[in-house]
């Protein structure tokens, strides 16, 4: 009797991880069915438009012995929310800055929600800035994101997108790049979401191994040789996401920062230094391999001294003196590398949308705590405070 107890008890047990394992598979789409190890790379398997390796060499190998006609591409990133307060900033910052095809320089802002003024994201929307993802919650800390699996992730930018699309009027068609709070990967997971959002690509990499010379953006095909700072990278094949990877910059003592804000050992705090300092880290890029120069910050570091926002913008206007340098987006790089040439990067200016956005400022409960949070949206309230798994903040019944 005692036997028979155990052998059903066994076979209960084995009928309850078979059960399991078919509602994981239930769960999965089937392009996580087929992922697959990602293989070395070849220039005679990826191959452009929509395949490139990860390399430090030059969008096309006809381009050798003619790097100072390949356009320099300059991408300045915002994470976090878009206030008031820095949009005001923003404005200042990229007034008058025209790019040698006379098309305005542009910023790209990677937006997460909390605090976040929507009708100021639609205002840089409409005057032809990118807006990209940064998570609904910005999560409690690294090891939120390092362990986050597809589900969670899927729901922290699929629902983002909801937001801005209701939110701040945003064309979800104009949303294409994402990158993740403190800039720490899920190893395959980050890239099987963003690969299931249609995104065009991620930039939450960074590299202090490839900067001199600093390494090109690439596809996710095949098996990348960037070095991994912050794991789990992935290892997976995911054909078609592109990586705008993070070239780190190098501090006043040699030290990499991946971020501009991150930087511990600044000059002097004085504009002439700080602007010197910026040129340094800028010069490595277009007397180099002319492989886009990222200025990757929080607009909060311009509050820490008057002299940072004023170095700053000294550079983009130095910058944009320079011949064939162009201030623009990640997007628009990617478009270039998809059909690199030496002659106009770019075939017009981008088109801006032209949407309209009544401001109305929302106090609403944020649940379950029915704490009062304000946020300024396009043209209506939402019934609540819009957060994770309810993204429009209606009122679940």
């Amino acid at each position: 009797m005692f036997k028979f107890n155990v052998e059903m008890h066994t076979l209960k047990l084995l009928l309850f991880l078979v059960i399991v394992q078919c509602i994981q598979a239930a769960w999965r789409s089937p392009h996580d069915l087929e992922l697959k190890e990602a293989a070395m790379c070849t220039r005679e398997k990826c191959q452009a438009p929509n395949c490139r390796c990860s390399a430090m060499s030059l969008p096309k190998p006809e381009f050798k012995g003619h790097e100072k006609e390949i356009p320099q591409f300059i991408t300045v990133t915002f994470d976090d929310a878009v206030t008031a307060l820095n949009y005001e900033m923003y404005q200042e910052l990229f007034a008058n800055l025209l790019n040698p095809d006379h098309c305005e320089a542009h910023g790209c802002f990677y937006v997460c929600h909390e605090y976040t003024d929507y009708s100021k994201v639609n205002a840089l929307y409409n005057e032809g800035h990118e807006i990209a993802l940064h998570s609904i919650t910005h999560g409690a800390g690294t090891d939120y994101w390092r362990n986050a699996d597809v589900d969670l992730l899927m729901r922290e930018f699929g629902q983002q997108i909801d937001m801005l699309e209701r939110f701040a009027k945003i064309d979800r068609r104009h949303i294409r790049g994402m990158r993740l709070p403190f800039l720490q990967i899920s190893g395959n997971n980050s890239f099987i979401a963003a690969k299931r959002l249609g995104l065009l690509y991620d930039s939450s990499w960074p590299t202090q191994q490839y900067r001199n010379p600093a390494m090109w953006p690439y596809t996710l095909d095949y098996l990348s040789m960037q070095d991994c700072q912050i794991r789990p990278c992935p290892t997976a094949s995911f054909p078609g996401l592109w990586e705008n990877p993070m070239v780190s910059w190098i501090d006043n003592e040699g030290y990499s920062c991946s971020m501009l804000d991150g930087c511990i050992y600044l000059p002097p705090d004085n504009v002439e230094s700080l602007f010197e300092w910026m040129k340094d880290n800028f010069r490595r890029h277009y007397e180099g391999n002319r492989a886009p120069f990222g200025m990757y910050l929080h607009s909060a570091w311009f509050g820490r001294s008057p002299n940072f926002f004023k170095a700053f913008r000294k550079f983009l206007e130095y910058a944009n003196s320079l011949p064939n340098v162009y201030i623009t987006t990640p997007s628009a790089v990617i478009q270039y590398m998809k059909h690199p040439n030496l002659d106009k990067p770019f075939k017009g200016c981008f088109k801006k949308p032209h949407t309209t956005c009544n401001p109305v400022t929302c106090g609403l409960a944020k649940q379950p705590s029915g704490e009062m949070r304000y946020m300024t949206v396009c043209d209506s309230c939402p019934e609540t405070y819009p957060w994770l798994d309810n993204p429009l903040g209606e009122v679940l019944k």
